[in-house]
This record gives C-alpha cells, sequence and structure tokens, in this order.
C-alpha cells in the first residue's frame, strides 16, 4: 500500500516510520510536514493510504482532508489530542491513533484496513453480475425504523454522507440509509446524479440556480432550499458536463 506520512513534526515522522517497517506491506512513499505539502504529493503520488497528523501550522489536518476530492485515501490518523475523534470518523476515517503510537495499536489499524481492502475485493462484483444502475423512472424501497417509503429516484434531490451511512433527501422526508455513499454512487446514473464533493450527490434535475463561490468554485441551489459547494476542480467537471 503506498502511504504518505503527514506530520509537521520531523521525530514523530521518523517514529511512524520506525514502526511501519514491521509491516512490510506498507511501502511509505513520501513524507510531508504541512497540508499544502500533502496535497502537492497526494496529487503526484497517488498515495492509497495517509497517515495523518491533526494539529499542524496553517491547516490541520482535518481540513486537508475535508478538501480532498473523491475519492480520497484511506486515513489513520495520528494525534496528541483526542478530542477530534468524532470528526475524524464523521469523514471516513479508518482509525484514530493517539501519540505516542503504541506498536499494538497500529498493527491493529493496519490490519483493519487490510481486512476492509480484502473483504472489498471479494465482495467485488465482476462485470457480468454487477447490479444495473438505478433509472430515472425507477422505484427504489427505502426504510428507517418503523417508517417506509417507495420512492422514483428521479425525485432524489441530495444525498449525503455521515460516516459509513448516508442521508437521502426527497420529498419531506431525510431518512438515514446503511450503505455508504460511495456504494450509493455505483446505482446512481451519472446522467442525473454528480458528486459534488466528498460528502454530497446531487440530482442535476432538482438544480435551481447556480452561482460563482470562492477560488472558482460554485455554489449550486436546490429547489427545496438546499445549498452545496463545488470546489474549482468539481466546478470545472461540472461545467464540462454540462456544457454542449
Amino acid at each position: 500500500m503506498k502511504t504518505l506520512l503527514i506530520d509537521d513534526e520531523r521525530l514523530a515522522r521518523a517514529e511512524l516510520r520506525r514502526l511501519l517497517a514491521a509491516h512490510p506491506d506498507i511501502e511509505i512513499v513520501g513524507e510531508a510536514a504541512n497540508a499544502k505539502q500533502a496535497r502537492e504529493m497526494i496529487a503526484s503520488l497517488a498515495p492509497s493510504l495517509l497517515f495523518l497528523d491533526v494539529q499542524m501550522p496553517a491547516e490541520t489536518g482535518i481540513q486537508l482532508l475535508e478538501s480532498l476530492e473523491p475519492p480520497a485515501p484511506d486515513v489513520i490518523f495520528t494525534t496528541a489530542y483526542d478530542e477530534f475523534a468524532v470528526k475524524a470518523f464523521d469523514l471516513n476515517a479508518l482509525d484514530y491513533l493517539l501519540k505516542p503510537v503504541d506498536p499494538a495499536r497500529l498493527a491493529a489499524a493496519v490490519g483493519k484496513l487490510r481486512e476492509r481492502l480484502a473483504k472489498t475485493a471479494a465482495a467485488r462484483p465482476s462485470a457480468a453480475t454487477a447490479r444495473e444502475r438505478l433509472a430515472a423512472e425507477d422505484k427504489v424501497f427505502v426504510r428507517e425504523g418503523d417508517r417506509c417509503w417507495f420512492v422514483e429516484v428521479k425525485s432524489i434531490r441530495l444525498l449525503e454522507s455521515e460516516g459509513n451511512y448516508t442521508r437521502v433527501h426527497f420529498d419531506t422526508a431525510q431518512p438515514q440509509l446503511f450503505r455508504s455513499l460511495n456504494a450509493m454512487e455505483e446505482r446512481l446514473d451519472p446522467k442525473f446524479f454528480f458528486r459534488a464533493n466528498r460528502r454530497q450527490i446531487i440530482n442535476l434535475a432538482w438544480i435551481d440556480k447556480i452561482e460563482p463561490w470562492f477560488s472558482g468554485g460554485l455554489l449550486v441551489h436546490l429547489k427545496g432550499g438546499a445549498k452545496v459547494e463545488l470546489s474549482r476542480r468539481q466546478a470545472q467537471e461540472f461545467r464540462e458536463k454540462m456544457s454542449l
């Protein structure tokens, strides 16, 4: 697994590198001392795993992770502070290790990653057995607790990631489904749905208006009142997708 170490403390990076030597399948391809360096190295090296510090100068590790376009690498946070754990897992972090990093906890985190990759590979359907994408006119059964809906796909205006779950917005309902946003994206037709950012997918038919936003991005207003930000990169992809 191509891995990038991101920490503003050189000694912390060195110690983590030493501990990871016990895991030969972890290939450390680079080190970054801040979010700016990390973003450049992620773009050039395409690592599949980040060991990411939280507290760094100028930009935190959480801010860096929030800024990455999907699909982002897997992330294991390493930090001296435990108050950011909830936010980290909300961003789908694989694990959260407190410094000084315990070798046993590190091994458990790496083992968790191996197990998840193995399950993903085993569950990946072949082209012949892959489930078909849902058409706009298809209806899907949605359930949350004791409440049930039979919903036309075209009536779903917004999907939002909440950790490993997805909140689906249609009509006046907003049920939470026990499926990740990535899994939901695989079933949705990209002709009608667009991955606006790491945490949100929008139905193009529900767009009410669009306005310029910060740093070359766009702010999309959906019918019903929701507002969704597109980064500069996603905004460019959106423009290309929607132009004649």
